[in-house]
């Protein structure tokens, strides 16, 4: 009985969540529900990223990565395998979050910022979090992972921009799939305010969209797109 009780009263809480309605107790079921935190992620890449200088770039990726994080080599492999007993380099890649973009309800979160190589190249990166373990001891791992070379480096921004999806309105739509011939994959918020999808093509170019619900409509607030490798 307790179980079915606990299960109406969820159902009551998501559907307040996807109305926006102006009830007061509605509004107070609502307030209890999971909300996003983008200081948690800023705080979370920037351990990542300590942890790559101070104990190595791969060990930093295996230590946050998801179980089923993937990563782009141009290939997209599952990250963990791939990672497994890979040596760190003597000098790892550093980075910086510029900007960040979570659901309403925090469960997922895409961050953007700029990288700096030990050779002198740079470029920028993009990196999905899904916050994952019990209610009260969550943390965000990584699940998707991106970045590329740029000719100039990104300007340092005066603050980390954040963008939270709207918490009314309806949920998202499932991603389309991919064209023809693709490797792709999707994801999304448990309360499907922001998803991610991407794809990579048989020349091994490769796209990413982040859609949010903003106004209570879709809009991809980011998208990617990384040519195949030698410009083919």
């Amino acid at each position: 009985m307790k179980r079915a009780i606990g299960a109406v009263l969820l159902a009551s809480l998501l559907a307040s969540c996807a109305s926006g309605s102006s009830d007061p107790r509605e509004r107070f079921y609502r307030s209890l529900a999971p909300r996003a935190n983008p200081s948690a992620v800023i705080a979370t890449e920037l351990a990542f990223a300590r942890e790559a200088r101070e104990e190595g770039q791969w060990t930093a990726f295996r230590e946050f990565a998801a179980e089923d994080a993937v990563m782009f080599v141009p290939e997209a492999v599952e990250a963990r395998a791939w990672l497994a007993n890979r040596a760190d380099p003597p000098q790892p890649v550093q980075w910086q979050p510029h900007q960040v973009w979570s659901s309403c309800d925090g469960s997922l979160s895409v961050t953007r910022g700029a990288w700096q190589g030990a050779d002198g190249s740079s470029g920028y990166f993009t990196t999905v979090w899904r916050r994952e373990g019990r209610r009260g001891d969550e943390e965000y791992r990584w699940v998707l992972d991106q970045g590329d070379t740029l000719a100039e480096p990104l300007a340092e921004p005066d603050i980390i921009r954040t963008t939270v999806a709207d918490c009314g309105g309806d949920a998202l739509p499932v991603a389309a799939a991919a064209g023809a011939g693709a490797t792709a994959g999707s994801g999304s918020s448990r309360d499907r305010t922001l998803t991610y999808a991407w794809d990579v093509a048989p020349d091994l170019s490769r796209t990413i969209t982040v859609t949010m619900l903003i106004d209570g409509e879709a809009e991809d607030v980011l998208t990617v797109a990384v040519a195949a490798p030698g410009g083919g």
